[in-house]
Order: structure tokens, then sequence, then C-alpha cells
């Protein structure tokens, strides 16, 4: 129980918080609200952006492009981060700064990245050309994007399973394996479980990350269907503010639902993800 004496000191704790939340969260969201009711079809516009084909394709694939980039990144970061914990070997700490490097790009130059690697002039491209004939060019396609967002959402995810691999009790290992367990048994019945917190935070954080990422995406825009592209249009092309609001806040529902989800499963492990 909070002693009367106490108020003014946990008030004074508070307060900063309360003016972020209200000066970055609430206060633009409720913005975004009243701008989407804003337009000619006022609260119908949401009906609109759910059932009118060009939006929910946009919103359907960004959604499936979000999955496919946190599972391909779990798989992947699950794997390095597990053996990165358990071995010591010589460069160890030069694969770590490697793998973590995407952390101090932006979305911009990871999309330039993908460009240099399957543009027009990539590198994969002129692989391409001197084996089969014929140029290879993917770096503007959903699926140039996939690589990107994988690209830079791995150092996310391989940084705290590697973190929680570290707390793992490796004693209850060590009795599986005296039991008869192989060790493919110990990976899905005791590594895989005591890293599902860390798995269920970071993949929501990569979705979210997926979801929203808008720098990448533009850099790759030729003719890529996602939701932060759709906004843009909307909102710099057509001057359809009611539209691109709607919009975002759908987008931001989405991810807060996964988000919210994510912390239920896993505690408070969510936030140190992040």
């Amino acid at each position: 129980m909070i002693r009367r004496q106490e108020i003014p000191n946990l008030a004074v704790s508070v307060l900063p918080l309360g003016i972020i939340l209200l000066a970055f969260f609430l206060l633009p969201f409720a913005r975004l609200l009243v701008a989407s009711f804003g337009g000619p079809q006022g609260p119908a516009v949401y009906g609109a952006v759910l059932t009118d084909p060009r939006y929910l394709s946009s919103l359907v694939s960004t959604v499936v492009l979000a999955l496919a980039v946190t599972l391909v990144t779990l798989l992947i970061s699950g794997l390095a981060g597990v053996f990165l914990d358990r071995n010591r070997f010589p460069g160890r700490s030069i694969v770590v700064a490697m793998l973590t490097l995407p952390l101090a790009f932006p979305g911009v130059v990871v999309g330039f990245m993908v460009i240099m690697l399957a543009g027009r002039q990539g590198v994969i491209g002129e692989i391409a050309k001197l084996v089969a004939g014929r140029n290879l060019v993917f770096a503007y396609s959903i699926t140039g994007l996939f690589i990107g967002y994988v690209y830079f959402s791995i150092p996310r995810v391989i940084l705290t399973v590697m973190a929680s691999a570290e707390k793992l009790d490796r004693s209850i290992e060590e009795a599986a394996r005296s039991l008869g367990a192989s060790s493919w048994r110990v990976v899905i019945d005791v590594i895989i479980p005591g890293l599902m917190p860390a798995f269920v935070s970071a993949g929501a954080i990569c979705f979210a990350t997926a979801m929203g990422a808008f720098g990448t995406a533009f850099t790759l825009a030729t003719d890529i269907n996602v939701l932060p592209m759709t906004i843009y249009t909307e909102f710099t092309l057509r001057a359809n503010i009611a539209t691109a609001a709607a919009l975002s806040v759908v987008l931001g529902v989405i991810t807060w639902i996964v988000l919210a989800i994510a912390r239920t499963a896993a505690g408070n492990t969510v936030a140190a993800a992040g």
C-alpha cells in the first residue's frame, strides 16, 4: 500500500512517463482517428479499406510478408544464437559483430545494399549472367524486400536468443541425456521450450518491425504492394488523408494486438527484446 508521504515522489516519477505517453502515443493516435473520420466517407472509411481489393491486398501482403520474415529470422537466429552461445572459437567476436552490424544501418541503407546484391547491376545478376547467360534481378520485388527485412531483423533476434541461451540451466540438459534422450530430443524437449519466451518476444518485435518498416520499402519500391507504401501513396500522391489515416490505424491496431498477445504469452520479455 502506498503511504501518503510517498505520493509526491510517485507523482514526480510518473509525470515524465505520462508526458511521453500523451505526447508521442495518445495524442498522435487520437489525431489519426480524427483525420480518418474527416473524409467524405466518415467512419465508413474503415469498411472501405478492409473491403477494397487494392487496400485488402496490400494488408494481406504486408501481414504475410511480416510472418514469413519472422519465421525465417527466428529459424536463422535461433540456430546461430545457440551455436554462438555454446561455442568459443577464434574469430567468434568478429562473427557476432558482423551479424549485429545491420543494427547500425537505417532502412534506406539496407535497401541500397539489396539493390547492390540483386539489382540490375547487382552481384547476383552479374554471376547469373556469367553462368546462365541472363541477368537475375529481384531487388525491386517482394523477394528483395523480404531479404532486406530479414537482414535487419536478424541482429535484434540473435542478441535476444544469445542472452536467453546463456541463462538456460545446463543441468536439465545433462539430466535428459543421462536418461537416454538423444541430442534432437534434448533440443525439442529442453532447449526450445527454455528459449520459447525469447522466441515469442523477439518474434513479436520482428513482426512489428516488418509490418511498419518504410525506409527499405521506399528505396526498393518499384512495384511492391505493402501497407507502408500504400499509406505513403494515399497521403502524398493522392492527398487522400482520411484513407491514409485509416490504413495507419489498422496497421497500428494489428501490430498492437500481436505485441499484446506476445506479452501475455512471454511475460515482460517483450520489452527486453526491444
